[in-house]
């Protein structure tokens, strides 16, 4: 056996040393991604019946159903308020103030519209916009009238300030099954003041003829208790777009449309899919998956002045939301949003955007910072690297509804796949100040809520 003498061990030591520290570097950049192995469905995943409590229609002749608001301008001033009325028109207007069951303003609504579909007709839906409201403020309102009048209230975001705290919440794919009820009232206890929706409602596309409107009423009433305190920044998934030409009913997003209208115009958009807005300190960008979105379209030409109008001084959280991943990992829509990350995001990396959320994919996934923008046909890397510059992608399509959980992840888990997990819940994201945000993902476990993914989200730009 051969022993090194001291002069020779003496100058082997940096050469120890140096390569050691090579390899704890080398282990420092190395993001070791978890693929969770609990897999959990509560409840089959079929729809809550027609004649459960959580559908119950109000009492009182002709009494307004399906409230539900969203923000009604570009900097969070302004209160969209929709009901429905299921007989005839009757009121249209929304009694306001700041004092409960005294209200000192009243605004009228728009002009009351239904619609048919195939051999369903809607009842009255109506939309009345609130108009220079204050900042940080309660609101208490009524609609509806006599007996049959009902009263809500809402609470106003702080004004566009760069260290407004705020706290989202995102839901995707809800449905309305026990497992989305289950979802609900987890989200209920979050202390959330906004709900990001990002796609994939009712999935009254399941059913056919009269069902589907009739699915798309219960949807509404079975969200109010959430959707009529609060506002929810919704987009459209596959399941909005119902185009039935065994129906005859062809036109996309229709009943969608009627029901759920968005504050498009305040941002210059040309169309209610894709739109944007500022609350309190996060400029959110609301972008459709499933209309044209190829360079040159009014999708594309609208988000490339949308991202040059961001003021990262005044609103320094720069959020998207979509419904197709761009990154997915598992086999349930796999590179479904390819063609949408090779238009868009040069332009994510670009101006730095935080996070993208998006649904679909009936489970929960979050990535690394990570791109895939330098290859060109002919070269450069073709695959995700990490990028500093680049958002994090969350997927949480993972609502509750009635298709299931996609529970087929690829294997192995790609490196730019931090956490996925095929179970339901929602997501919260706390913006404590302009630099520092607080995500948590919130599994439903048999019927509990229990924070399973987190981490604190660094501002790009800050």
């Amino acid at each position: 056996m051969t022993i090194l003498n001291d002069k020779k061990m003496g100058s082997m030591i940096p050469k120890f040393i140096f390569i050691g520290y090579i390899f704890l570097c080398y282990l420092e950049n190395v993001n070791g991604g978890v693929t969770s192995t609990f897999i959990r469905s509560e409840w089959p995943s079929v729809d809550i019946p027609l004649d459960n409590e959580v559908f119950v229609k109000p009492k009182g002749p002709n009494a307004p159903e399906q409230v539900h608001i969203t923000q009604g301008d570009y900097d969070g001033k302004g209160m969209i308020i929709i009901w429905v009325t299921p007989d005839e028109p009757g009121s249209n207007q929304v009694k306001y103030g700041t004092s409960e069951k005294k209200y000192d303003f009243t605004a009228k609504g728009e002009t009351v519209k239904n619609y048919t579909f195939y051999n369903y007709t809607s009842g009255y839906i109506h939309q009345c916009h609130l108009e220079n409201l204050e900042y940080d403020t309660k609101y208490y309102y009524e609609i509806g009238e006599g007996d049959s009048a009902r009263s809500f209230w809402f609470q106003t975001p702080p004004k566009i300030d760069p260290n407004a705290s705020y706290k989202f919440g995102i839901i995707g794919d809800l449905g309305q099954t026990y497992n989305s009820l289950s979802t609900l009232e987890h989200y209920i206890e979050s202390g959330a003041q906004t709900v990001l929706h990002v796609g994939d409602l009712s999935y009254a596309d399941r059913y056919k003829y009269h069902d589907m409107g009739v699915r798309w009423d219960s949807y509404g009433r079975f969200v109010e208790k959430i959707a009529a305190y609060q506002p929810w920044i919704w987009t459209t998934g596959n399941h909005e777009i119902e185009y039935m030409p065994y129906m005859n009913e062809v036109t996309p997003f229709k009943q969608y449309l009627y029901r759920y209208p968005t504050p498009y115009s305040a941002c210059k958009s040309s169309n209610p899919l894709w739109y944007a807005i500022r609350r309190a300190s996060a400029h959110i960008i609301v972008l459709s998956s499933y209309s044209p979105f190829v360079k040159y379209t009014p999708q594309w030409e609208w988000l490339q002045d949308e991202f040059k109008k961001v003021d990262r001084k005044q609103t320094p959280w720069l959020i998207v939301i979509m419904h197709t991943p761009i990154y997915n990992s598992n086999s349930a829509h796999y590179m479904e949003g390819e063609s949408m990350r090779v238009a868009f995001e040069s332009w994510f990396v670009q101006y730095k955007v935080d996070v993208v959320f998006a649904g679909h994919v009936h489970a929960y996934e979050r990535s690394y910072r990570i791109s895939n923008i330098h290859y060109n046909i002919t070269s450069g890397v073709s695959y995700p690297v990490p990028d500093k510059s680049a958002p994090v992608y969350i997927t949480v399509g993972d609502g509750g509804n009635q298709e299931g959980l996609a529970s087929r992840f690829n294997d192995p888990q790609p490196e730019y796949s931090a956490f996925r997990e095929a179970s339901y819940g929602h997501s919260t994201l706390e913006i404590m100040n302009k630099t520092h945000a607080s995500y948590h993902w919130n599994r439903n476990d048999d019927g509990k809520k229990v924070a399973t993914d987190s981490f604190v989200l660094h501002n790009q730009y800050w």
